[in-house]
């Protein structure tokens, strides 16, 4: 299969073309400004819709109009960009609108600066905008992934009704390594007999997230969370390395993944049993490999780019019957190999 040298934005745009994607909105922000510019020229070439819209919260408007007309719809952005549009991705789930949304995250809070970050997980996985909803994130860890996702993501939106993000970083945006395409799928996507794309002949179809009359919003609710508990039988997605009857357990997404494939090795040399636990879904969580690893392991090391966000959602899984350490940068910061590799160390002599 031939292979072709792209950055990680680049693959996230291609991928997204391939799946189906003929409506793109957005707005130009570092890290992710390369996206963008390449579904400016790729649409074109497929038929599709590029707009760069005038703010980020026109953007993920335009989303919503076209998800609802039934197209795959997406849009990109990173921290700032993120924030503006989470009225618009909470008006989405509330309407039980497909959509993709990818947010390569930079330093902040704040306007922070361009240098990579892990420190939006809060943001994607516990709910930016208001009201009890969810959204399945999704976390890549190469630019094959990036190239990958966006089909897996199309279609759980399709599947459930409810946007998806992809949550990835700089490093991962910016770098660039091989990726693999097959040939251009054939795209048979699910049918959307709910979709607005006029009524003649038919019962007109509404799409809304307003519910005034007393209960019935409550009773949408229930909807939803019966929809959500269905995501969590189902959609768990996880990856293990390393030894099977660990002594220590690494976990870590994104480019801090790959920093922590490297620490495994060196404490392997060091006649360690270690593995490593790759979250891919960072919504639903994977808390049950973490509740079993934990009874096994002598204890357990978080890395993250941030000041311990995913830190607590393993805390949730460990439920205590192991000692949870952790090591992460902030603002931009990233945790060099050696650096985690000594925290560990430290652990282990302590």
């Amino acid at each position: 299969m031939k292979k072709v040298l792209l950055s990680g934005n680049e693959a996230i745009a291609e991928g997204a073309v391939r799946a189906g994607c003929r409506g793109y909105f957005g707005y130009p922000i570092t890290p992710q400004s390369e996206i963008c510019a390449y579904m400016a020229k790729r649409l074109e070439e497929v038929g599709g819709v590029f707009l760069q819209a005038e703010s980020e919260i026109a953007a993920i408007n335009m989303v919503y109009g076209a998800a609802a007309a039934g197209m795959r719809a997406m849009t990109s952005s990173s921290g700032p960009g993120i924030s503006l549009k989470q009225e618009g991705i909470s008006y989405l789930a509330g309407a039980q609108l497909p959509a993709l949304i990818v947010n390569v995250m930079r330093g902040g809070p704040g306007l922070g600066n361009i240098a990579p970050s892990q420190s939006d997980y809060f943001q994607a996985t516990k709910g930016g905008g208001h009201g009890d909803y969810h959204l399945i994130v999704l976390a890549p860890s190469s630019v094959q992934d990036m190239a990958d996702f966006p089909l897996l993501a199309f279609e759980l939106a399709d599947n459930y009704r409810n946007p998806v993000m992809i949550l990835t970083d700089a490093i991962l945006a910016q770098m660039m390594e091989q990726v693999s395409f097959g040939k251009m799928p054939c795209c048979k996507m699910k049918a959307k007999p709910w979709a607005i794309t006029g009524a003649k002949g038919r019962t007109p179809n509404i799409i809304r997230s307003l519910f005034l009359q007393e209960g019935v919003l409550e009773a949408h609710n229930k909807v939803l969370q019966k929809k959500y508990k269905k995501m969590k039988e189902k959609e768990i997605r996880y990856k293990l390395f390393g030894d099977s009857n660990p002594e220590i357990l690494l976990v870590a997404y994104g480019s801090m993944f790959r920093v922590c494939m490297w620490v495994v090795q060196e404490l392997k040399k060091m006649g360690k049993s270690c593995a490593l636990l790759r979250p891919v879904t960072l919504w639903p969580f994977p808390y049950q490999i973490v509740a079993e690893l934990a009874k096994e392991v002598t204890f357990i090391f978080v890395v993250e780019m941030s000041e311990g966000q995913m830190l607590e959602d393993v805390r949730l899984g460990c439920e205590g019957a192991s000692p949870v350490y952790f090591y992460g940068r902030m603002g931009g910061g990233v945790p060099e190999p050696e650096e985690v590799l000594r925290k560990v160390k430290e652990v282990l002599e302590s």
